[in-house]
């Protein structure tokens, strides 16, 4: 049977995603219509990013799944005319662009790099780091990303521990859970990496207490979610020293309006979410494999669990 497949985003991921996507149908072996306009009642897999238009989908009578393009479900989770299976998007590209970029912020927090690169002023201070079995490093949010993450952050020395709302077990690396594991992964975090998905339980995970709890001068990257983090108290927090820099890919506005304190603050690093981007070569390959296992009974991969959000 022909699989009828909507792409529904913005007009201009079209162009980048069209090509991609049919390379990678046609390598599957799949029988297939794919357009950005078909009739409702005949689509049966949406590939959609939540920001386009489509809202209702209560038209599409016959569809089997939507196909997120993003990893980031949040925007998608609630809507109530959604009955079909939702997958998110877990792919190597992503995964991949995550790492790299994680690794290396850990790596310039750990070594200091921000006194070589802005210089020294003529001083000759040499503050040497310790080496990386000797700094902790904690991840919240131990899912797809967080999990490669961590491991790879181990296999440099790095002292890591994780932590997640349910238990989970990674080889290697130290896990908590629940709000004791919480403190216990926050009091060792020299350096701390948000990885959590956004749910209404994970909003403000770092807030004045939280923080509290970290080491003196700490630093927080967060390429998950902008609301993992109540701005106000992590300002407070960098004001007072208490936290050492904080390096931001996301927000809770985007793009970050120009007057935001974190453009100005000397202890801010934003990067305009760019930590992890889908990228339509590899997304188009899990999108296709989808599909496929649609079309021969089995099961989709990455299945948000919509109870939970993610």
């Amino acid at each position: 049977m022909t699989a009828n497949i909507l792409f529904a985003a913005r007009n201009d991921r079209w162009a980048e995603y069209e090509a991609p996507l049919r390379a990678a149908l046609d390598a599957a072996g799949l029988d297939y219509v794919l357009a950005t306009d078909l009739p409702p009642e005949t689509v049966d897999y949406i590939v959609y990013a939540p920001n386009s238009r489509l809202r209702d989908f209560t038209p599409f009578t016959r569809l089997r799944a939507v196909l997120n393009l993003w990893a980031g479900v949040e925007e998608v989770t609630g809507n109530a005319t959604l009955n079909a299976p939702l997958a998110r998007m877990v792919d190597h590209g992503l995964t991949r662009g995550m790492v790299e970029w994680v690794t290396g912020h850990v790596l310039r927090h750990h070594l200091g790099l921000d006194a070589h690169i802005h210089g020294l002023n003529g001083e000759w201070r040499r503050a040497v780091p310790p080496l990386a079995e000797d700094r902790g490093v904690s991840i919240l949010g131990l899912g797809a990303l967080g999990r490669v993450c961590a491991t790879t952050l181990a296999s440099l020395g790095f002292d890591v521990a994780g932590w997640s709302r349910t238990a989970k077990d990674i080889d290697g690396i130290r896990t908590t859970h629940g709000p004791d594991g919480l403190a216990e992964a926050l009091g060792r975090a020299e350096i701390l990496v948000l990885l959590l998905p956004d749910t209404p339980a994970t909003q403000n995970t770092l807030n004045a207490a939280t923080l509290a709890l970290m080491p003196q001068g700490a630093a927080v990257i967060n390429p998950g979610r902008g609301t993992l983090i109540d701005d106000k108290a992590l300002l407070a927090a960098l004001d007072s020293g208490r936290i050492g820099h904080a390096t931001l890919d996301v927000f809770r506005t985007e793009p970050l309006p120009p007057d935001h304190r974190y453009w100005s603050h000397p202890s801010v690093t934003v990067t305009p979410h760019i930590a992890s981007e889908t990228r339509p070569g590899t997304s188009s390959e899990v999108i296709a494999e989808n599909v496929r296992r649609g079309e021969s009974g089995e099961p989709f991969l990455h299945l948000v669990d919509r109870r939970n959000g993610y």
